[in-house]
């Protein structure tokens, strides 16, 4: 059977460094609160199979999750556009960059990028 390519991409990743994200702030945050997202969503699930035994999501703790999320997205942004600039720095061209991102075309993943880093910007500068 076939691996899935974002399987043996975590497995490539995860052999680089002993522990990556635990000395490596933005990614570490972005870890902890989809962590939290998932003991959320876990938590709703086993108070609806255990009948309403166990512990009660309340409409703060769904509020407190969706207020996470922004966060998070420009976390991922600043991510992705260090991760873009480390494939730039060692010449991947664009087409390379555009087959791993899933795209279909060195155009598109050369636009996603300008996105990314005009909206980082605007973030920085308070515009959004």
């Amino acid at each position: 059977m076939a691996r899935d390519p974002r399987d043996e991409a975590r497995r490539r990743l995860t052999m680089l460094v002993e522990d990556p994200i635990a000395h490596w702030a933005p990614a570490y945050r972005l870890e902890q609160d989809a962590a939290l997202l998932g003991r959320l969503l876990m938590a709703a699930a086993n108070h609806q199979q255990s009948g309403g035994q166990a512990t009660d999501v309340t409409s703060d703790d769904v509020g407190a999750a969706l207020s996470l999320f922004e966060d998070m997205r420009h976390q991922l942004d600043r991510l992705e556009t260090q991760v873009v600039i480390e494939a730039r720095r060692r010449d991947m061209d664009w087409r390379q960059i555009a087959q791993h991102q899933g795209l279909n075309s060195s155009q598109a993943a050369s636009q996603r990028y300008q996105r990314l880093m005009t909206r980082l910007e605007e973030i920085r500068q308070g515009v959004r």
